[in-house]
């Protein structure tokens, strides 16, 4: 199977956004505040923005299953506090176990979680074990930066995180670390704070001794890990000097990178340096970079390609990229496939 661990509903009709402004005109006005039985979207309009989009996309590139979550700049959790993300994310990850039912061989659900500035994130469990009980999502994304680029929370070592990590262990499901829109003007919000973030989460857990305690804990750092496999001489140089263990002991045991690098020299960076088993196959279609390469005719997001063309896999290791280590690092996942004899 070619599984795709990196969606978002980018494509949601346009009465989900409608509603959002709604929600926050009413931050300011509490008369404009709508209820979220008032957001109306027919199983028709899902159907037709996943059949003309995503799913149009994963069929023309030969992808089988996506693990599929709101769209991660919306979640925007600097936006008001804790009822606001609450809602928002219910309704969000709502839509997505919608699409999860209406395609439940292509889509599988991932949650955002209700995350909020200065709010401790044990108030995201109801919604965390709600997604996963009763929509059987098989991971979430958790954002290092409710702040939207200010970076006022601690480090993802910190205790502060504990309580999630915690209950992510108990359900065995994965976190994306990703974060969401910038409202800081010195961070263009794809091009910038989501690569600076990979790369801080890296960081954070390389400095840290995190995964002492929670040894079984896993983090999958998108967009390729952000600047990590450019310069791993200057991290396992930095684990070094902080007195560290070897990186693949002190982190490659919990940490894992996608696919979601648009450019073949990238990729084979990527697979070049960073251990296979550690590469999920991705492509955050359809996502930031919408746009077709002029060098090679084909869109940048088709990273299909890219893993198929690279020097550095032979076809086993092509075959852990593409679907072993995903069934390996989203449990809920590979069980829900063997529930269906794949």
């Amino acid at each position: 199977m070619i599984i795709d661990v990196h969606g978002h509903y980018t494509t949601a009709p346009a009465a989900l956004g409608a509603w959002r402004d709604l929600q926050i005109a009413g931050l300011r006005d509490p008369a404009k505040t709508p209820s979220p039985s008032s957001l109306k979207i027919s199983d028709d309009e899902l159907r037709e923005s996943i059949e003309t989009n995503q799913l149009a996309k994963m069929r023309e590139r030969g992808i089988d299953l996506t693990v599929f979550s709101p769209r991660a700049s919306f979640m925007a959790h600097h936006v008001g506090g804790f009822d606001t993300s609450a809602t928002w994310a219910a309704i969000c990850n709502e839509l997505c176990h919608r699409v999860s039912e209406m395609f439940p061989e292509q889509f599988v659900g991932a949650a955002m979680l209700p995350q909020s500035l200065g709010v401790d994130p044990a108030t995201c469990i109801p919604e965390l074990e709600r997604c996963v009980r009763d929509y059987g999502f098989v991971g979430i994304n958790l954002n290092p930066d409710p702040s939207g680029g200010h970076w006022t929370s601690p480090p993802l070592t910190d205790r502060h995180w504990y309580p999630l990590y915690e209950k992510m262990v108990e359900l065995d499901i994965p976190a994306m670390i990703h974060v969401s829109t910038s409202c800081n003007a010195c961070f263009h919000t794809t091009g910038a704070h989501y690569l600076n973030a990979d790369t801080t989460a890296f960081m954070q857990c390389l400095a840290g001794d995190l995964f002492k305690d929670f040894p079984t804990l896993r983090f999958l750092i998108p967009h390729g890990g952000g600047a990590v496999p450019y310069h791993w001489g200057r991290f396992r140089g930095l684990a070094q000097e902080l007195k560290k263990p070897l990186l693949q002991e002190h982190l490659l045991k919990n940490i894992f990178f996608d696919t979601c690098v648009y450019h073949q020299p990238g990729i084979d960076l990527l697979a070049g340096v960073i251990p296979v088993k550690n590469i999920l196959f991705a492509s955050e279609m359809i996502g930031a970079v919408r746009g077709v390469d002029p060098q090679t005719g084909h869109h940048f997001d088709d990273t299909r390609r890219y893993v198929e063309a690279t020097p550095h896999l032979t076809e086993a290791q092509r075959h852990m990229v593409f679907e072993g280590n995903a069934r390996r690092v989203f449990p809920r996942l590979d069980a829900r496939l063997k529930n269906k004899g794949l």
